[in-house]
């Protein structure tokens, strides 16, 4: 049986993607912030994860060791709607096995859980430079995570106030 727990802290959505992926043969579970999260992989043992990097408060990429080391088998997806470079090499590095950006249709959904690769030709790549401050944006994530999370220590290493960087981490990322 494949067994999924969505770590998702918008609720409609996980409602969404878990009615999806019961069509599909999934059993589901939710899960709506980091704590909760950690306890309904101890006890569901899920085969399959998806994880919502922003959890209100919490940072997805924080749970993705403890969750690999509870369960080393687990596929493990991080969703995202602020999709960087950065973060998505964090990401694997940290033990995700894929990462996708918001919003996913259902078949990249299925392709990534059963580690069927995605079809690339039918994703239009952006050959386009990044803006200075889309790269300002990927170099604050990678500080931050650096930084487990730390915003003061982020702001003291980035050499600018606390209350600036979370005014800038509060703004989506500049394409």
């Amino acid at each position: 049986m494949k067994r999924l727990l969505i770590i998702e802290d918008d609720r409609s959505f996980a409602a969404i993607v878990m009615r999806r992926m019961i069509k599909h043969g999934f059993e589901c579970q939710l899960a709506h912030d980091a704590t909760e999260a950690l306890l309904r992989a101890r006890q569901f043992k899920p085969t399959h994860i998806l994880l919502d990097m922003k959890l209100d408060q919490d940072n997805g990429l924080l749970l993705i060791p403890p969750l690999r080391r509870s369960l080393p088998d687990v596929t493990m997806v991080l969703l995202t709607g602020y999709a960087s470079i950065a973060t998505a090499v964090e990401a694997i590095r940290l033990g995700a096995d894929n990462y996708l950006a918001k919003p996913a249709d259902t078949q990249t959904l299925l392709n990534v859980l059963s580690d069927r690769p995605i079809d690339l030709s039918q994703t239009p790549l952006d050959d386009a430079p990044l803006s200075p401050k889309r790269v300002e944006w990927e170099h604050i994530q990678q500080v931050l995570i650096a930084n487990n999370g730390n915003v003061s220590a982020t702001a003291r290493q980035l050499g600018m106030h606390r209350r600036t960087l979370q005014r800038k981490l509060l703004k989506k990322p500049i394409k």
